[in-house]
């Protein structure tokens, strides 16, 4: 038997416990019981949480609905549900005003946020950000497996992350911590990054789309989103041999070496070299 304080949460590994017993379970959020309940049914025996909770009357209308919520969402990868839920209860702050309304399940948190970024510096009188999301497209298997990242949770925190990456100082140091916390990457992680690196330097190319098709690389190149739009003419005239642009504004360039490792590594220099000119 072990008694302590909530300290468990934070990540104490007892593998052998089954079962757990929390004392005034209404007084704790709903991210400290699903960390607490999280203690137990670690290994293959199947777990217990007991929640002791005073009678009704003297629980908040808030306190009911997080352990609703928690007693609803005890499957398996179901933490994002109770964080979403517990975003609903304690409201997403008050930004522009003294109150929020809105539909936030309906779009999402991350477009609700990108939202009211978009609408605060339209208040500031600021220019809006048309960031593209360029679109990659590679004959390469590319996502983190469950044998790599077994905890649903954890996998789906993973791909949020990557899914922001913006730079690749960024990305290097998720590669580190990668490695650090689960291992060697495999093939197809290993692949995945590769994919938002290409994403990254697409953007800073001004190229909406990035295709492989067989021996020849195709980026459709976007005026909008460049600095020096006729500085891809320079890259042209460099390489006539290999480079063509055509009147809808897409690249095609002979790639030299046909093996996986050479076609990447030629696509990572010629995003960069683009990006070098249309930049400059």
């Amino acid at each position: 038997m072990l008694v302590c304080t909530t300290i468990i949460e934070s990540g104490l590994d007892i593998p052998s416990a089954n079962t757990i017993f929390i004392n005034r379970a209404d007084r704790f959020g709903l991210a400290q019981m699903y960390q607490l309940r999280g203690r137990v049914g670690r290994a293959e025996e199947r777990a217990y949480a007991y929640l002791f909770i005073p009678p009704e009357s003297y629980i908040t209308r808030d306190a009911l609905k997080r352990l609703k919520v928690l007693m609803d969402h005890s499957d398996l990868g179901s933490g994002f549900q109770i964080a979403l839920s517990d975003l609903k209860i304690r409201g997403g702050g008050t930004i522009l005003g003294a109150s929020q309304s809105g539909h936030i399940a309906a779009v999402g948190y991350d477009m609700f946020l990108k939202l009211m970024e978009e609408s605060v510096a339209e208040l500031k009188g600021e220019p809006p950000r048309n960031e593209i999301e360029p679109e990659i497209n590679l004959p390469l298997s590319a996502f983190i497996p469950e044998t790599y990242i077994a905890d649903i949770d954890q996998r789906l925190s993973a791909y949020r992350r990557l899914s922001r990456m913006s730079g690749l100082e960024e990305l290097s140091d998720i590669k580190k911590e990668f490695i650090d916390r689960y291992g060697k990457l495999p093939e197809e992680v290993s692949n995945l990054l590769m994919r938002i690196v290409f994403k990254i330097l697409a953007r800073q190319a001004g190229v909406t789309k990035l295709d492989v098709a067989g021996p020849r690389l195709v980026l459709q190149m976007s005026d909008q989103h460049q600095g020096n739009p006729h500085g891809i003419v320079d890259v042209v005239l460099a390489q006539k041999d290999r480079f063509q642009l055509t009147p809808d504004h897409r690249l095609m360039v002979e790639l030299t070496d046909r093996r996986k490792r050479g076609i990447l590594s030629q696509i990572k220099y010629i995003l960069k070299e683009i990006a070098h000119h249309v930049n400059g």
